[in-house]
């Protein structure tokens, strides 16, 4: 049996072993951090097309008990004022019990989860590939998926080339708060373009609020200065921020034990290298989106699905991950191109507030109308179709 080793256990990698697995293919799952890493972190949305991916891996049910529906949206500026409502199917989910239910699952499976093993380099060989890890340790298969991220160093070893990831000027952080009370029904995102920042927040049926920020930064912070921010400067900051809007933002970072540490945001425009003879990229590692885009891990499970198709009906590794790349590389780059232009509305001085309060509901509105976004929510696989690849 061909056995592929998975660089990765966030999201991408467990997904990626299941979905081979199902294609007939063994794999070994390397993850950089130790398990006792689990349990922190903010959340995520699952779009409608993540759910069907997972859905073809018989893994809906498993994700549908956890988090929330939060198919409502609102938008509001900083006055208080409505600019848009519409509805677009997902579901909102703690990251950490996310990773630890995929986990889980793919043990349970029979994928076997190696934990403190951070890629250090991998070589191809004329009848594999090797990787050799932080820890001296090594791993031999016939081909090795990088799931590992926005830093990946298997994409750095695919291509030593390879761009950096582009800073788009806003950071992230956030929390969860209890016992306050704020507007809305409960699973319902309430999104305020604010004076200064911009907020995001829903409330869970037990009454936890889950939020978010995103505070514009021109200049791309270190991952040093930003561990330095304590969560009181976070808290100080953000109530400075938040002072002159409408909305019950201060509320809730209020009633915050814990502000999490906030983190830059990315995207990569293009990748120009998916793989090489034995190497390929799936996820963040090959695409990162702005969070703004909603779509970030239900793209890694589109990706998990169709490369494992294409390993079991594409000829050879070169031809299988080519087919792969041929699938995906226009609709990912055009979902990074959509989180953008979402993103770049959230930052003060792109968008004056004045235009923006003045043309957003007319452009919701005509997206409502001409089902715009259908192309990215309406995406399915089709696990028993087969790919076809041009006779040579």
């Amino acid at each position: 049996m061909t056995k592929a080793l998975i660089v990765g256990g966030g999201i991408a990698g467990p997904v990626t072993a299941m979905a081979l697995r199902q294609a007939g293919i063994d794999s070994d799952v390397f993850e950089a951090y130790d398990r006792k890493s689990d349990g922190v972190g903010a959340f995520l949305t699952l779009a409608s097309n993540g759910l069907a991916a997972l859905r073809v891996l018989g893994l809906d049910e498993l994700v549908g008990g956890l988090g929330m529906d939060s198919s409502r949206m609102r938008m509001l500026n900083g006055r208080g004022k409505e600019l848009a409502t519409f509805t677009q199917p997902g579901r909102t989910l703690k990251r950490a019990d996310l990773y630890q239910a995929l986990r889980d699952e793919a043990v349970r499976r029979g994928v076997r989860i190696h934990y403190g093993k951070r890629l250090d380099d991998a070589v191809v060989e004329r009848d594999g590939v090797r990787a050799v890890f932080a820890d001296g340790s090594t791993a031999e298969g016939d081909l090795l998926i990088g799931a590992d991220g926005l830093r990946s160093r298997t994409r750095a070893i695919i291509d030593p080339g390879a761009p950096r990831a582009r800073h788009v000027g806003l950071l992230n952080t956030g929390g969860f708060a209890r016992g306050v009370t704020v507007p809305g029904e409960p699973g319902t995102n309430h999104f305020i373009f604010g004076k200064k920042c911009f907020f995001g927040y829903l409330v869970h049926p037990d009454g936890e609020v889950w939020w978010f920020a995103n505070p514009p930064s021109r200049r791309e912070p270190t991952r040093e200065e930003l561990a330095a921010i304590t969560p009181t400067q976070w808290r100080a900051r953000l109530t400075s921020l938040f002072r002159d809007d409408v909305g019950p933002m201060l509320d809730i970072i209020g009633a915050t034990e814990h502000i999490i540490s906030g983190w830059n945001t990315y995207d990569f425009p293009t990748v120009p290298t998916w793989f090489n003879e034995r190497m390929v990229i799936v996820g963040d590692a090959a695409h990162a989106t702005s969070p703004s885009s909603g779509q970030g891990a239900s793209m890694a499970m589109e990706d998990a699905v169709v490369l494992a198709k294409c390993l079991r009906d594409v000829p050879g590794l070169p031809g299988a991950f080519a087919a792969f790349e041929g699938l995906r590389r226009e609709r990912v780059e055009r979902i990074v191109a959509q989180g953008k232009r979402n993103g770049s509305g959230k930052a003060p001085g792109v968008l004056g507030a004045f235009a923006r309060d003045l043309v957003l509901p007319t452009i919701m509105r005509k997206l409502a109308e001409k089902n715009a976004l259908a192309w990215m929510h309406d995406y399915r696989i089709e696990w028993d179709e087969r790919i076809l690849t041009p006779s040579r």
